[in-house]
């Protein structure tokens, strides 16, 4: 655990370096900067647009984050050759591709934590005080927190046999795809024969994000059960984990000569 909490660790340290989290502060004046644009809107639907803007700008930085820097984390120390001082010492490759994601899975947590802060304070600008339904909002937040979790998983997945620009294509498709998840399984029960069983595989390959978009319920504090937060925290945790022990087996027989 000590050398997983390192690479961790230094994973958090170079995010930071690569000025990952200065989208931070552009994201927070935007957001200060847009609750005065809205002025001649009703309140209601200024709350709606401030909710459903923010939420999902939080969700388009976070996801180019974890794609992006999810695929140079393993690639990028193998171009520089980083990666074998470091594996000759008594670090695993295992504890290697673990350290990396959780040191990316800490950066998103504090970009997202941080981005967060910076919606409030534009909300109250805006509306001038807390309101209980406001809460409500936290659970579409850490449901795209659990997204950018499934996203670099599979970012780490594709990256341990593939080259940068294939990792990238096919981290993008998987979400673009999961997206759609849910569509994809309504029109697996439309279909028979072949058809039905291939859309049914790939529905349950492919990530259920679907589930994980509540941006639209929670601008308009429509009630989110406690079943379906049970649910999503089991499943992104179920889904990142076998990306991460599908990276793990590729990247342990992989050849880095």
């Amino acid at each position: 655990m000590n050398r997983i909490r390192a690479i961790a660790f230094n994973t958090f340290r170079e995010a930071v370096r690569d000025r990952v989290l200065y989208n931070l502060v552009f994201f927070a004046l935007l957001l200060v900067a847009m609750a005065p644009l809205l002025g001649q809107i009703s309140i209601g639907v200024q709350r709606v647009l401030l909710v459903n803007l923010s939420l999902t700008a939080i969700s388009i930085f976070g996801t180019v984050i974890s794609i992006f820097v999810g695929i140079s984390l393993v690639s990028k120390e193998i171009e520089k050759r980083t990666l074998y001082p470091v594996l000759s010492r008594p670090v695993g490759r295992g504890e290697f591709i673990v350290g990396k994601y959780f040191g990316l899975a800490g950066t998103l947590l504090v970009n997202t934590a941080a981005m967060a802060l910076g919606f409030y304070f534009a909300l109250f600008l805006m509306t001038q005080e807390f309101r209980r339904a406001d809460a409500n909002i936290l659970i579409a937040i850490y449901f795209i927190l659990l997204q950018f979790f499934v996203v670099i998983g599979l970012a780490l997945l594709f990256s341990s046999f593939s080259t940068p620009l294939l990792s990238a294509l096919f981290a993008l498709s998987m979400f673009v795809a999961g997206t759609f998840a849910g569509d994809l399984r309504a029109f697996a029960q439309m279909t028979h024969g072949p058809q039905k069983w291939l859309a049914i595989l790939t529905s349950y390959v492919i990530p259920n994000l679907a589930s994980l978009n509540v941006i639209t319920r929670a601008s308009h504090d429509q009630f989110i059960p406690a079943r379906l937060v049970a649910y999503n925290t089991l499943y992104s945790a179920l889904y990142a984990g076998v990306t991460i022990c599908g990276a793990l087996l590729i990247f342990s027989r992989r050849d880095l000569k």
